[in-house]
């Protein structure tokens, strides 16, 4: 870490439809640092945030008007448009939340803080290439094991920290339906390297990246508003990010910290909403294990310009949608690079 202060180096993303009183919990962790607000539905509605923070708000009047002809990029009607935030942004760290989680704690009794966790493991380098049996080897009280190749004991980079949740687990519509009542109590003290060429379900709820390193990769998809899925926004990302992350030879990690996820969706909307992306994942994912990008190519825009046009050659037979998302995929590059004009051309 640099000797800039953390809270000038991060960014606070939050979609929402509602009033942020759930900033209030927050405030201890959240009031040092800048909020970017993505106002999801009406635009007209003032929503209310609790005095005393730093924020700015943008609604999709403001998307429009900054993107223009490629505002439709951006989900409406859906968390999807929290990637916005992300394009924005002007730090290298973004922590990304959803509204319905609040602070969670630790099995000590004590308030968990997300963001001291979360940079921890950003700050930490992580194992891809070999697994280590006692997870992450850098935390203290451990280290690498007997048996650990000592060339790969300086890691890699790490590109994004995926943390979990107390209280109400991220199932799909399905398994909400078989166990409604089920919650997660279970407090896991661990965090992981998710190993190359191993895909996971990346949840948005809890989410900080490295926006220097990988942000452009971490565009959320067309769902929401006139789109045939939902709820597959942040596992897009989780795939395509996962991939460009192991082409780059970054690594991703899972596991602390936790927050406290108080509502569960209905599992019945949920459904209408998942339908079709329950099917259409056992061909996503195939894809993305056999996906394969050009070697020569270390430029994260022109990296994920390439996927597009292989989910629109890989994917596009499934349905018409996938070629809709590869067109979304590549006006949000240009979107990206328009508001960050230093990226690599």
């Amino acid at each position: 870490m640099s000797s800039v202060p953390l809270k000038d180096q991060l960014d606070i993303v939050i979609p929402t439809i509602r009033d942020l009183g759930f900033l209030e919990q927050w405030r201890p962790f959240f009031q040092p640092y800048h909020l970017i607000i993505i106002q999801d539905g009406d635009p007209t509605r003032k929503i209310s945030v609790p005095e005393g923070f730093d924020y700015e708000l943008y609604t999709r009047t403001d998307i429009e008007r900054i993107l223009g002809d490629k505002a439709w990029a951006i989900s409406f009607k859906d968390s999807a448009c929290r990637c916005f935030g992300f394009m924005v942004s002007k730090k290298r760290y973004i922590y990304t939340i959803d509204d319905d989680c609040f602070v969670a704690k630790n099995p000590s009794g004590d308030d968990i803080n997300v963001l001291e966790q979360h940079i921890k493991n950003m700050l930490s380098p992580s194992t891809p290439f070999f697994f280590n049996t006692l997870y992450d080897p850098y935390r203290e009280g451990t280290d690498f094991v007997r048996g650990y190749p000592f060339s790969l004991r300086d890691g890699v980079p790490t590109a994004l920290s995926h943390g979990l949740w107390l209280n109400i687990p991220d199932y799909d519509a399905p398994t909400q339906m078989v166990k409604p009542r089920e919650r997660n109590t279970r407090y896991v003290d661990c965090v992981m390297t998710v190993p190359k060429n191993t895909l996971f379900p990346m949840c948005g709820m809890n989410l900080c990246f490295d926006r220097d390193l990988i942000g452009p990769a971490l565009y959320f998809g067309l769902m929401g508003e006139g789109q045939p899925i939902g709820r597959y926004d942040d596992m897009w990302a989780g795939w395509c990010t996962k991939v460009i992350c192991d082409h780059l030879g970054l690594g991703c990690k899972t596991g602390l910290p936790y927050v406290w996820h108080s509502k569960a969706s209905n599992p019945f909307v949920n459904l209408r909403k998942e339908y079709k992306g329950i099917f259409w994942q056992e061909e996503m994912i195939p894809f993305f294990q056999n996906l394969t990008l050009n070697k020569e190519t270390t430029d994260v825009c022109e990296l994920y310009l390439e996927m597009a046009e292989k989910v629109r050659s890989g994917l596009g037979h499934i349905d018409p949608y996938f070629t809709k998302l590869a067109d979304g995929m590549i006006a949000w590059i240009h979107g990206w690079r328009q508001l960050n004009p230093a990226t690599k051309a």
